[in-house]
């Protein structure tokens, strides 16, 4: 057994498959969690690392998921916390099933601050961890044709600020947010998205992607958007009117977008 121990959620592709083998290369024992079976099979792929692992497979979107999630700590301390678990939802809003954009929302929002609230509280009472929240620059752009992950994804990146800004007097913990662009994930296929130009063009490697949020959480950093074109889109959304943003993500995240 090693000596410190992480979680990451959303671990069994992507970003979160990713952060799982850097805290796994890192010599971290891990607590890996997805709301799919893959999760069994990436769990072995991360314990070829020499380290303990043990997953979960749970619906990260209530709060009965996340206490199951936790429980499976045995109340082992928690050095690092890589809270990733996401679900994207492409197409027009207003024929999305109430389901599916719930299901997000409860996803990127509410299970995200619940577990952020029971796993830093642990953290602040013994004055030691490291937390990494997977936000977006999704978050400064209004998502027109994915609205409701753009929005959930607003939400974190405010969200984060604000506590971390709550945090700021707390010797030995830290909170980062990650901010990726379009990354090279099975997002696009799950939000239905693979007709847009969105789904179709070229996208972040999701191991750079990784890479970078975890330096950024071992730096002890606030926050790191990943990739120089990120960066100067997050800098122009600050100056660019919101509505043209809105027509601008149209044009990329429309169905059928990526046959024009």
């Amino acid at each position: 057994m090693a000596d410190k121990f992480a979680i990451v959620t959303g671990a069994s592709t992507g970003i979160g498959f990713e952060l799982a083998h850097c805290a796994a290369r890192a010599g971290y024992d891990l607590l890996v969690a997805a709301d799919e079976a893959l999760i069994e099979a990436a769990a072995r792929d991360f314990s070829l690392h020499g380290v303990n692992v043990m997953s979960v497979e749970a619906d990260l979107s209530t709060l009965d998921g996340v206490d199951r999630l936790l429980a499976a700590t045995g109340g082992r301390a928690i050095d690092v916390l890589c809270a990733n678990a996401g679900v994207g939802t492409g197409g027009a809003f207003l024929q999305q099933e109430v389901a599916t954009w719930r299901h997000s929302i409860d996803t990127n929002v509410t299970g995200t601050v619940y577990l952020l609230q029971s796993v830093l509280t642990r953290m602040v009472a013994r004055g030691s961890g490291k937390v990494l929240v997977t936000g977006s620059i999704a978050g400064y752009i209004p998502g027109s044709f994915n609205a409701v992950y753009n929005a959930t994804k607003a939400f974190i990146d405010n969200f984060t600020e604000a506590l971390r800004n709550e945090l700021k007097d707390i010797a030995g913990v830290t909170l980062t947010t990650l901010m990726p662009g379009a990354t090279e994930t099975e997002f696009f296929a799950r939000a239905d998205m693979l007709d847009t130009q969105l789904g179709q063009n070229d996208k972040a490697d999701p191991a750079k992607v990784a890479r970078d949020g975890w330096d950024a959480l071992m730096a002890g950093k606030g926050h790191i958007v990943s990739g120089w074109s990120n960066k100067l889109q997050v800098a122009g959304a600050g100056i660019v009117p919101q509505s043209l943003l809105a027509q601008q993500h149209r044009k990329m995240a429309e169905p059928g977008s990526g046959n024009r």
